[in-house]
């Protein structure tokens, strides 16, 4: 059995508390297959495989965090006589679904797996269809659009001119056409709450500036790699950008509590 082959805790509490009848699963139940369904389970992907596929839309998806989620029985990939992982197509789609959850609803791993589980049994058929969008390498799953200054606006809650003082101070970055990256509505949540103490776009240059330099560290380790110009090659850089970067953010995390920390009271 490939996703969803381990059953969460939770659903063998709820059928514990409701009784032995109502635990019992319905015909429905008993044949249907894990969530995603209709999708397919033949696991012939390695890790490398499923961090390509994920990282145009996640790019701080690791291979630690895939293992750890397959500790937390989010997953389940099948292991080959040699000890290898290896996912299904419907893997990859829970692991998207994991991601989104935790990106778009803020959502501990705790409530996901409740939420999976309920899809798992068939509870709530209602989980996000995944957008689609071309890559040169054909179609491949990504998000649907990019903010526009008022689209944001209303995402996050804020004025325009908020969001469009963010573009001004080149905090945030808007394209030829004026859409703004998919990183923008957690930029202008931040924003909105650090300008609740005082601190507006003009001081949030330094945290651009910061990005931008960490960027080009991460450009400098990946660009030999991505130089070979195969699709393995950009598969392997796209997992070790994403690697390097979040070791950034660790990074800047750290020093930055660090600091805070040695303020006096």
């Amino acid at each position: 059995m490939s996703a969803g082959a381990r059953r969460p805790a939770l659903v063998d509490e709820l059928a514990d508390a409701r009784g032995p009848e109502a635990g019992r699963p319905s015909p429905r139940q008993a044949v249907a297959e894990p969530w995603p369904r209709g999708i397919s389970r033949r696991a012939s992907m390695r890790i490398s495989d499923v961090l390509a596929a994920l990282q145009l839309e996640f790019p701080a998806v690791t291979t630690s965090k895939l293992r750890f989620w397959e500790e937390q029985g989010l997953v389940a990939p099948v292991r080959t006589s040699a000890g290898y992982r290896q996912y299904s197509p419907a893997d990859v789609e829970r692991l998207r679904y994991v991601l989104r959850m935790q990106r778009d609803r803020y959502m501990p791993l705790k409530v996901i797996a409740e939420h999976l589980a309920a899809l798992d049994a068939g509870v709530d058929d209602e989980a996000p269809s995944p957008a689609r969008l071309a890559s040169r390498d054909g179609e491949t799953t990504g998000p649907a659009s990019r903010w526009t200054v008022d689209s944001l606006a209303g995402e996050a809650g804020v004025e325009a001119a908020f969001v469009e003082d963010l573009v001004t101070a080149g905090v945030l970055r808007s394209g030829p056409l004026g859409a703004l990256d998919l990183y923008a509505r957690d930029v202008v949540l931040a924003a909105a709450r650090l300008a609740e103490h005082g601190i507006d776009a003009r001081h949030l240059r330094s945290f651009r500036t910061a990005a931008d330099r960490q960027a080009d560290l991460v450009e400098q380790v990946v660009a030999p790699v991505r130089g070979q110009r195969s699709a393995a090659s950009r598969a392997r850089a796209a997992t070790l950008a994403a690697e390097v970067g979040e070791l950034c953010t660790q990074m800047h995390t750290a020093l930055v509590r660090a600091a805070v920390a040695g303020l006096e009271p």
